[in-house]
């Protein structure tokens, strides 16, 4: 059974995107993965197809429409579809390896991409909308957060990997950023590669890549360590 992603958005044009190319695009063509797009505004109100409003209590920018909203992903999922309905907000919870790889093992995930100032409130709870984020900044809209999920999810599905371990050893998977990488020629302007990388001795590598890892950690993400 394939992954199924359906995206709500005012601009299914984004879609696939860079997820049609490298590993996501194989997976794509395979079936591994089962992608579209549903076009917001068919579910807009009015002869204009209007999919927001000004703000209750007043203030700047537009908000998305809880009637217009539900409707769009009553269709995408109707009643007995049991996916995940991801949300990619700013003030939702940090997107982390560990969520990555429990979507991963499921089904798959309907995600709404917001635009404006932000969704009606009521759509989030009436829909059981989880809020995801991916990094504490601003974007004009949920599409380039909800690409980063799937191509985050997409090359952990069983095949899409070459190699399966490959995902293993990655940043993060151990609560710890990946230690550095060495590759051929043995020296470049006058830097050469780590001798234990070269010696045969697996044991000592491991040892070593385990203490780099830390190292690297402890520097740029102490946060990390103190999890």
């Amino acid at each position: 059974m394939s992954f199924r992603a359906s995206i709500l958005t005012l601009y299914p044009e984004m879609f696939p995107g860079p997820l049609g190319v490298s590993l996501a695009g194989r997976a794509l063509e395979r079936g591994d993965v089962a992608l579209e797009t549903v076009q917001i505004r068919d579910f807009g109100v009015g002869r204009h197809r209007m999919v927001d409003d000004t703000p209750s209590g007043g203030g700047a920018g537009m908000v998305m429409r809880a009637d217009v909203l539900a409707a769009a992903i009553d269709h995408a999922a109707p009643a007995g579809d049991t996916r995940p309905r991801l949300l990619m907000s700013p003030r939702g919870r940090p997107l982390d390896q560990r969520r990555v790889r429990e979507l991963a093992v499921g089904e798959g995930a309907v995600i709404v991409c917001g635009r404006f100032e932000g969704v009606d409130e009521r759509v989030i709870a009436g829909r059981g909308l989880e809020e995801v984020s991916i990094g504490d900044y601003i974007l004009s809209g949920g599409e380039i957060a909800a690409l980063v999920l799937l191509d985050a999810v997409v090359r952990l599905l069983p095949g899409v990997m070459g190699n399966a371990l490959s995902g293993e050893a990655e940043s993060f998977e151990a609560g710890l950023l990946e230690h550095p990488h060495y590759t051929r020629p043995a020296e470049w302007e006058g830097q050469t590669i780590p001798a234990v990388l070269t010696s045969g001795d697996h044991g000592a590598v491991e040892r070593w890549r385990r203490a780099e890892a830390e190292r690297i950690t402890a520097a740029r993400r102490p946060d990390l360590l103190k999890r």
